[in-house]
This record gives structure tokens, sequence and C-alpha cells, in this order.
């Protein structure tokens, strides 16, 4: 198992019940819990097609979020893909990744079969920023015996302390960070950290793997 993969295990908290359990709990009052929306077909990668299945949430299944950004999401036609081993409402995160203390959410938006990576600042709700986009069959991968494709791509916070984690052995040791990364994982493959300072996104340097 790669560091990155072992980095995106340790910032989920593993649950073991089916989604549809987890999403029980979620609905907000008046409303009836928010069922998964699933999508299936047939999709080609490294030259084998085989059959794919996308599960995606839409955005009132995080009660958590704010109103303003989850009405945002639905006037863009956004769902929330879940990758193939999800166990609870994932790809949707809050963190402090303008600066230390400031209350951002980021998420993966599926709409129109291309998936963007939006982060949205408290300093400019009403303006996320796209960090990195895919059309959705681009990130499928195989798993389980028979090989039956499903979505791969997650996001995660990631705080100072785990950023330290994993880089401990770099020489030299690059300075620490003082607010949230946001790590973006592909399932057993590496993590990257994109991190903002001096309004501007960067990668993080992370050891070789």
């Amino acid at each position: 198992m790669t560091q990155g993969s072992v980095a995106r295990i340790e910032a989920r908290i593993a649950v073991l019940i089916p989604l549809c359990l987890a999403l029980a709990g979620t609905a907000t009052r008046g409303q009836e819990a928010p069922l998964a929306l699933t999508e299936a077909g047939h999709a080609t990668v490294d030259g084998h097609t085989a059959a794919y299945t996308i599960h995606h949430l839409p955005a009132n299944a995080f009660p958590e979020l704010p109103a303003a950004i989850g009405d945002l999401l639905d006037r863009r036609g956004c769902l929330i893909p879940q990758t193939y081993e999800a166990h609870h409402p994932e790809n949707l995160i809050h963190a402090s990744l303008e600066h230390a203390g400031s209350s951002d959410w980021a998420v993966l938006c599926a709409s129109k079969g291309t998936v963007a990576l939006l982060v949205f600042f408290a300093s400019a709700p009403d303006h996320p920023i796209v960090i990195a986009t895919a059309r959705e069959t681009e990130r499928l991968q195989p798993h389980g015996p028979g090989g039956t494709l499903g979505f791969n791509w997650g996001i995660d916070r990631a705080t100072p302390q785990q950023v330290h984690d994993a880089r401990i052995g770099m020489k030299p040791y690059p300075p620490p960070i003082d607010h949230d990364a946001l790590a973006d994982s592909v399932i057993d493959n590496r993590t990257v950290f994109h991190f903002y300072l001096k309004g501007k996104w960067a990668l993080l340097d992370m050891p070789e793997e």
C-alpha cells in the first residue's frame, strides 16, 4: 500500500455499514433522507471494456453544508460522486483552506459527465474556485472480484499535523504549514496536497514514492 493510500485511509472514519444506512440520519427537518443516485454503463479503461457503477449524492445529503452553498451547487446541477469504497457520505469537506481559522468548503461536483473540484472560501462564498476537472468516466478503476469499474477520486481535509506526518523523512524538511491543505487522492495510488498561500494554489512537496 502506498503512502498516499495510507494517508487517505487515515483521513477517513471507517464505518462498516452500507451507504444507504449511513444516509438514514442525514435528513433535514421536514424532509426524507436523500437517496443515492446511481449511474451505470460501460467504459473502457486501459484497453478493456467493463461495466461501471457510480453512486452520487445531492447537496442535501450533507446537512452541515451552509444553505447558500448547497443552493449554488443545486443551481449548477451538481451531484457529489462517491468512491467505490465509500461507507458514509464523502467528497465534501469543511476545512481552513484560505488561512488559519477560515471556514471553507471543498466538494467534487459532477454535472453533465464532468467532475470539478470546487473550493468555496468563506471570504467569497458565491465565487467557487475550480482546482481541477476531469471527465467522470476518466476517474474509474476496477475493483472487487468481478472487475466492475468504480469511481476512484476522493478528497479529504489534511491538517498541518497530517501534512507534517506525511513529510517525515524528507531532506531538507520543508517549512511547516499553519493551515489546512486539500488532500486529492486516487484510491490505492498517490495523494497530492493542494495548498493556498499568498493568493495562489500550489502542490506541496512530498516524499517520492
